[in-house]
């Protein structure tokens, strides 16, 4: 992904339910993980009817993500 422009980046979202089932959630173009980025997948999941947040929120060490979660879902 990264072949084209070295900022690039695929945000990856994934959902696990009490039991542990795992589902992708979303898949969405990004640049460097950023802040902004994660702000459109999150409103765009929003849009989509998802407006209870998560119980539990991880992320790799992306700042951006964390950022965007508490801005989108308070």
């Amino acid at each position: 992904m990264r072949l084209e422009d070295e900022r690039s980046c695929i945000l990856v979202l994934m959902g696990a339910d009490e039991h542990g089932n795992e589902e992708l959630i979303a898949v969405q173009d990004g640049y460097r993980e950023s802040k902004q980025s994660w702000r459109r997948l999150l409103l765009r999941l929003k849009e989509r009817g998802l407006s209870d947040p998560a119980k539990l929120a991880v992320g790799d060490g992306a700042l951006g993500f964390r950022a965007a979660m508490d801005e989108i879902y308070p």
